[in-house]
């Protein structure tokens, strides 16, 4: 029953933050914020067992977007803020507000986290767990030696993929803010 709490209360921090990073009109508040609500993401996904998501979530969406853009706010010039909020949007809040009713209406035919009963952990669609198949037919399906590189290389090869366009677009990012580009 507490973890269920902890959980809400974390969703609801989280809704709160990404709110807040919307609505404030100091960017330099809504970057604060915006690492908050980032950090909560990490704690979130720590919850619901996605460590490896976690750990990533933290380290580039609390730590280093959150330097990137104070960095980029300390390198421009910031403009006065003559009042603390945005104005609202109300069409934006109208279409937003109707996805989330319809997202809260596909709520209840979610599995809980570790329900026995969903799919991914068996006698559902799946006999075995994923963990289970990946360990015992990697060499066949891949011819991999290492099935953590054969799970980053060949099954989720697209994936891994997008990730590494990310991390290189950030570093572009990075030398471009700093105005230290080594292009040779």
């Amino acid at each position: 029953m507490i973890e269920t709490g902890v959980a809400y209360t974390l969703v609801i921090f989280i809704l709160l933050a990404a709110v807040a990073t919307a609505l404030f009109r100091d960017v330099l508040s809504a970057i604060v914020v915006f690492g908050a609500y980032s950090l909560g993401m990490a704690i979130l996904y720590t919850f619901l067992l996605a460590p490896d998501v976690a750990m990533t979530e933290a380290a580039i969406g609390a730590g280093v977007t959150t330097i990137l853009l104070l960095l980029t706010i300390a390198r421009t010039t910031r403009p006065s803020a003559d009042r603390l909020f945005e104005r609202i949007n109300v069409p934006a809040v109208v279409v937003v507000g109707a996805f989330v009713l319809v997202l809260m209406t596909l709520l209840p035919d979610m599995y809980a986290v570790g329900d026995s009963d969903a799919p991914i952990w068996g006698g559902g669609v799946l006999e075995t767990t994923p963990s289970l198949y990946y360990v015992q037919e990697t060499f066949g399906d891949t011819g991999a030696q290492n099935a953590v590189s054969a799970v980053l290389a060949s099954y989720r090869g697209f994936d891994t993929f997008g990730e590494a366009v990310v991390v290189f677009a950030a570093g572009i990012a990075v030398l471009l803010v700093l105005k230290r580009e080594v292009f040779t």
